[in-house]
């Protein structure tokens, strides 16, 4: 079988929403190989830096856990500096010849800023406190829209909009993990 004939790891997906002074980021559980699921209770969103902050990730697992270790790194370097540490670590993330060949995005956010982090650079910031990534993040984040003028508040978008993407992308499932940090 040739490299480019070798099943991928499908995605996931990961949901960001900043609503009434609550900041919540959740994931599915779901790690699909090619046409199988092989684990369906993954967890990909988790506290970092004494959890101060929140991420999730898409992409491969392990590149993700090592983009996770560098993060703390940085956040240990640039304390209560989210917005740095992960321009700091997307530098190194396109420079460093071992940083550059990782496949994963990743989705932080502490009570001031939420952030997308990709291997071609990016930092950025949503202009409406919603974000998402992975094979389901279109899915979620149109979901997450047309909930956020609702009386709902964001931990509940959070979870109906992942089980719509759940009921669309057979990348995700509906094997939900929720983090959430109050912005006071």
């Amino acid at each position: 079988m040739s490299e480019d004939a070798t099943p991928r790891m499908h995605a996931t997906t990961i949901l960001m929403v900043r609503k009434g002074g609550r900041v919540v980021i959740g994931g599915d559980g779901q790690v699909s190989l090619g046409q199988t699921v092989v684990k369906g209770n993954a967890r990909k969103v988790r506290r970092l830096a004494k959890g101060g902050v929140i991420g999730g990730f898409a992409g491969s697992t392990a590149d993700a856990f090592t983009l996770f270790e560098r993060l703390e790194a940085k956040l240990e370097q640039y304390p209560g500096q989210l917005t740095r540490a992960c321009v700091e670590l997307t530098k190194d993330w396109r420079t460093d010849r071992y940083l550059r060949r990782l496949e994963a995005m990743m989705l932080v956010a502490d009570k001031e800023v939420g952030l997308l982090l990709s291997g071609a650079g990016d930092v950025l910031e949503p202009e409406n406190g919603i974000m998402a990534i992975g094979s389901g993040g279109n899915y979620a984040l149109a979901a997450a829209r047309a909930l956020a003028d609702s009386d709902m508040d964001a931990e509940a978008i959070v979870r109906r909009s992942l089980a719509i993407a759940a009921e669309i992308c057979v990348y995700t499932n509906a094997n939900i993990v929720i983090e959430t940090l109050d912005e006071t």
